[in-house]
């Protein structure tokens, strides 16, 4: 069988927007440079899409016109490595899925434990950004909430008000384990993020539970977030202005 007849098989039982790359076929060493000249001609040939060296993906159309492939998609190989989870989506696209903003940026934001050079791939920025926690299953949503509240002054198109809003109505739903591990992980995340966690924990929970947070802090230390008191009634307890 040709190496065409072997691609054009395995690209039509693939799902639209699948990102694949050579090792997704079925072809020895031998046959890999006869892959990649098909995999070229049909990406000239509109077949295909490529997303970058090495990477493509089939199309798919909408009424709305070609669609791209969901971010994950895009950067699946960078989240995990050998069956290990080395990184997690954060960033504006989980801004968007928290409710936090309705923009969709073209910025691709991954979290991972070791400084790494930002990348392109299509019409995606990926950025990188270091977490000193370790990253596990387990603890990722953990750690998107506890990004967007680092970065809650950042977030596109959004009200910082109604922010805090949305992050705490999240934070209220967190079960008691969930509750002891984001406050665990907050301790290697910057003072502003949690001060402005421990606020909306002792504000939702009772003092009980942020007052280790609240001892993590400099009283001497001022947040400027600009967060009104309606929204976090207890805000000049935790320095934030």
């Amino acid at each position: 069988m040709k190496i065409s007849d072997i691609a054009k098989a395995k690209i039509d039982r693939l799902p639209f927007g699948y990102v694949f790359t050579y090792d997704d076929f079925d072809v020895d060493v031998n046959g890999i440079e006869a892959l990649m000249k098909t995999l070229s001609r049909f990406a000239s040939e509109g077949k295909i899409r490529r997303l970058s060296r090495g990477r493509y993906y089939k199309p798919e159309l909408s009424e709305f016109g070609e669609l791209q492939p969901d971010v994950y998609q895009v950067v699946k190989d960078l989240l995990e490595k050998d069956g290990k989870i080395i990184g997690y989506l954060t960033g504006f696209s989980v801004y968007n899925k928290l409710g936090l903003t309705t923009q969709v940026a073209n910025i691709i934001q991954i979290g991972i434990g070791d400084e790494k050079k930002n990348i392109s791939r299509g019409i995606y920025r990926i950025r990188f950004v270091k977490q000193k926690n370790k990253i596990n299953k387990e603890n990722i949503s953990m750690l998107r909430i506890l990004d967007a509240i680092k970065n809650i002054k950042e977030i596109p198109d959004a009200n910082i008000n109604n922010s805090c809003s949305v992050l705490s109505d999240i934070i209220q739903k967190l079960s008691d384990f969930e509750l002891n591990q984001i406050i665990k992980l907050a301790k290697k995340y910057n003072p502003a993020t949690r001060a402005l966690l421990g606020a909306i924990v002792e504000m939702k929970f009772g003092f009980e539970f942020s007052e280790e947070l609240l001892k993590s802090l400099n009283p001497a230390t001022e947040y400027g977030l600009n967060i009104s008191e309606s929204i976090l009634p207890n805000k000049q307890k935790w320095q934030i202005v």
